[in-house]
Formats: structure tokens, C-alpha cells, sequence
């Protein structure tokens, strides 16, 4: 079942934390989970961003009850995975009694030692990744994709039914700003029957995606039903899986993705949990007409209704020149969330339902989401058509692929009437020779 709102959600609470009051990303409202180190010194543990500062959960613990202060004393970790095993009810009293610790003028004094100004921090990965599976829900994407190789036949007979998806490389996940090394491998030979090439990708490529955390785990052999997949998530986190397109060209089949996609993930540092969401949860797009409907175990009437995410997602790029000039980041594209064909709860259904045991602290990418109207796509070889259309910035530099030096940054954000909005952060990384 999806998250019902409370008094966290109040679009009228103010926090003593000023700088948290119209904060475009971390207002009261929010409340992110991640992983910290103040730069003077300390052990990694958990926080929430709120405003321009970070809150240090174990030192507060203290000053909550219950399930709130176990919470707060488990997030004292290194790393949330602990904490996210124990399910979303110990989120939710964590949640609701840091809420009110920041928006009661009288714990000012209490609470303000434990809150460190971001700017004096170290952020880490929140979590351990165990595993790293990357799905394909954008159907606009898919469509594309499926139009530059296959014009006749895009989209396989499976898509509709199978919620595509490959396991990934967990190993090489890295938190936003860490700099991503240009891969190299083997590329389609020039010429049918000829010798693959070797060397740098030439047609490196961003994909502009979310990433689904797992919370609580299930067994080996027990699959999650569809109406409790919810229960599993712990939140989200913008995702950007970068791609070589030369070569997994030359790669994919018949297995799909390998040294592709395995070089390089970048992840934005904060959680946003399935509370801080539940304002901005939508119905899952209705399926075009003769479209299947979804097979019993990935139907669930209340996932149709409420399954879907109302965020919208940007990317941006800064060139090397553009940053040494002092130009603005340039929009590439935006576009919606709502882009998956199939929901959050779909996805954990589907993987676990062989029996498969996730973990907490896996990750789940949405695959790249493409809105489906022009200037929403998510990648480059779409707003190129493959390297044949190259993009002109307003700096009058172009691109087909990524060069050395380019900076490409992600964004996202949920709005509602009646609710503050809240933003998910950043996901950026600079490309390197």
C-alpha cells in the first residue's frame, strides 16, 4: 500500500532552521536519508539534509521515543543498509520525530549542536550496494532505441509483458562527483566480417534514470506479493547509467549489457523516502489502447491508482569550455517520472518472483526515461538520432557523444498543490580521458 500523508506534510510548518524555509530542495518537508563526515573530523553516519545543514541522527537520538530513537541510533552507522532492513515503520517514526524536534522553537537549543552546515561535510554512499539491477520502463526510450536499429519493429513482443531488466555491476556505483573515466573495449568491425576496433568509447552517452532502494528484504524462494512490494522500497535516488553505445554494439548479443555498462554508475547522495513522497505519488498511466493488460502477479488496483511518482527530472550539461568561460549549465531535456510503463512495485514483484532474495541497500534503475514529446529525451544517441544530428550549445560548441572535460548534471523535483516541494538533489560527474 502505498504511504498516506500526515503532519509532516503540513505546506505551512516552518522549521527553526531558517535556511530550511523555501529551500527549493531540503525544506522541512523532505528529510532525506545519507551518509556524512563533518571535514574537521568524525566517522561516516547517518544524517537528513535539512535546509543548508545536515542533521547528525545519532547525536539526536536521545531527544526522540521509540521506535524513532532506535532509528536515529542505527543510523549512526557507516552505512543506512541496517536501518533500511527494518522496513518503512521505523522510517516513518524516524521521520516524524525529527520533524518535530525541527519545528519545535523549544528543542532549538537541544537539537542545533547535532546540525552541521553542509558546506563543511563529506558526503558518502548511504548504503552498501549488494546488487545492482537496471530495468528498461521507459517505453519512449525503448521506442527509440528500437527505431534506430530495428525501424519496423521497435519494441520486442516481450516489452509489454516482461519488465526488461539486466543485473549490473555494483562495484562501480559512485556517489555524485566522483569523475568517470572514459571506457575502452572492442567495437563493431568497420566492415561485415572484418576485425573489431580497440581503444577509448567514442560514443559515450548518459541515461537519465531513478534509482529504487530496497529497504527491507525478503528470503531466498519467497516471492514479494505485488501488494506489499511497497513495503520494500525505501525510497529513491536519481540515477545516471552512463553507456559506451560503440560498444555494446558490438557486445550485447546475445547476452545483453556487459563492459558497456559496467565502467561506471553515478547516484545522487540523498535517499528520498516513500514518506517524504507519498503527496506526490500519481496514477500509473493508463496503457494505450490494445495494449496487455499486466499479468495476475504484477496487478494491483491501488498500485494502478497511486503507483506512479509526479516528479519531474532535468538534465544538464557544462562543457569544459563553458565552465572556464563562466556560462550556465545548458538544459538538454526534462520530463517526467511518470515515463515508466511499469510501477516501483512492479519491478520488486518481478525480480523476486522466481524467488529471488533482494537485500536492503539494492538498487533498482528505472531505465532511461524519455517523455515521449520533443526535448524530453534522455540520453544523447535520442537527441541525435544516433550521432547523425549533432546538438549545437549556445556557446556554438557541438555534440553527438560526451567529450573529455564535459560535465553532465541531473535533477529532479516533486510538486503538488497544497504540498511544499521537495527535490531530490544532484547527480553529476565530470568525464575524464
Amino acid at each position: 500500500m502505498t504511504k498516506a500523508t500526515d503532519f509532516t506534510h503540513d505546506a505551512e510548518a516552518i522549521s527553526w532552521v531558517e535556511s530550511a524555509n523555501g529551500h527549493p530542495q531540503f525544506p522541512v518537508q523532505n528529510l532525506p536519508l545519507g551518509v556524512f563526515s563533518a571535514n574537521n573530523g568524525g566517522e561516516a553516519r547517518g544524517g537528513m539534509a535539512i535546509g543548508d545543514m545536515i542533521l547528525d541522527l545519532k547525536e539526536i537520538a536521545g531527544l526522540l521515543e521509540g521506535d524513532g530513537a532506535s532509528a536515529a541510533r542505527m543510523a549512526g552507522e557507516p552505512t543506512l543498509n541496517a536501518l533500511l532492513d527494518q522496513g518503512p515503520d521505523l522510517l516513518t517514526a524516524l521521520r516524524q520525530g525529527v520533524f518535530k524536534l525541527l519545528t519545535d522553537k523549544d528543542k532549538k537549543d537541544y537539537v542545533e549542536p547535532a546540525l552541521h552546515a553542509a558546506e563543511d561535510c563529506h558526503l558518502h554512499m548511504p548504503v552498501t550496494v549488494g546488487d545492482y539491477t537496471d530495468f528498461y520502463t521507459g517505453i519512449h526510450h525503448a521506442t527509440n532505441i528500437g527505431s534506430l536499429f530495428r525501424p519496423d519493429n521497435p519494441l520486442l513482443p516481450n516489452y509489454k509483458y516482461v519488465p526488461i531488466g539486466y543485473h549490473g555491476r555494483s562495484s562501480s556505483i559512485r556517489l555524485s562527483g566522483a569523475e568517470v573515466k572514459r571506457p575502452s573495449g572492442q567495437k563493431k568491425p568497420a566492415e561485415e566480417g572484418g576485425k573489431p576496433g580497440f581503444g577509448p568509447s567514442e560514443r559515450l552517452d548518459y541515461e537519465l534514470e531513478m534509482g529504487i532502494w530496497i529497504g527491507e528484504g525478503n528470503a531466498l524462494g519467497e516471492p514479494i506479493p505485488i501488494g506489499e512490494a511497497e513495503r520494500h522500497i525505501a525510497g529513491i535516488s536519481i540515477l545516471n547509467d552512463w553507456s559506451a553505445r560503440d560498444i555494446q554494439a558490438w557486445e550485447y548479443q546475445p547476452l545483453g549489457p556487459f563492459l558497456a555498462k559496467n565502467f561506471h554508475s553515478t547516484i545522487s547522495p540523498w535517499i528520498v523516502t516513500m514518506d517524504a513522497l507519498a503527496p506526490f505519488r500519481a496514477a500509473q498511466p493508463a496503457r494505450p489502447d490494445g495494449d496487455p493488460a499486466p499479468l495476475d502477479y504484477l496487478f494491483d488496483e491501488e498500485d494502478q491508482e497511486n503507483g506512479a511518482f509526479g516528479i519531474v527530472m532535468d538534465v544538464y550539461i557544462a562543457t569544459k569550455q563553458m565552465r572556464e568561460n563562466g556560462d550556465e549549465p545548458h538544459r538538454l531535456s526534462t520530463g517526467p517520472m511518470t515515463a515508466m510503463y511499469w510501477t516501483a512495485a512492479q519491478l520488486v514483484a518481478h525480480h523476486s518472483v522466481g524467488g529471488c532474495n533482494l537485500r536492503s541497500g539494492d538498487l533498482l534503475g528505472t531505465g532511461t526515461l524519455t517523455s515521449g514529446e520533443e526535448g524530453g529525451e534522455g540520453s544523447l544517441i535520442e537527441l541525435t538520432e544516433g550521432g547523425k544530428s549533432p546538438l549545437t550549445l549556445p556557446n556554438g560548441e557541438t555534440r553527438t557523444f560526451l567529450e573529455d572535460g564535459d560535465e553532465v548534471i541531473m535533477t529532479a523535483r516533486a510538486q503538488k498543490d497544497g504540498f511544499a516541494s521537495i527535490g531530490l538533489g544532484e547527480c553529476r560527474a565530470v568525464i575524464v580521458g
